[in-house]
């Protein structure tokens, strides 16, 4: 399985305490304000479409 290109992070908390430190070290990170139970499918497609245009430098 390979690493994941994105993290998201619900309830505005920014920090990963911890989650997959070493498959997350090239991974966008995302935090959203938006709490699990209230994640929409809306929100998703807006952090997808910001990932989109972000320019990743891969540690660089």
């Amino acid at each position: 399985m390979p690493d994941p290109d994105l993290v998201i992070r619900t309830s505005g908390e920014h920090r990963t305490s911890g989650f997959l430190p070493w498959q997350t070290v090239y991974s966008e990170l995302f935090f959203t304000d938006v709490f699990w139970p209230e994640f929409s499918k809306e929100e998703f497609t807006r952090i997808i479409e910001e990932f989109k245009v972000r320019e990743r430098r891969h540690g660089k």
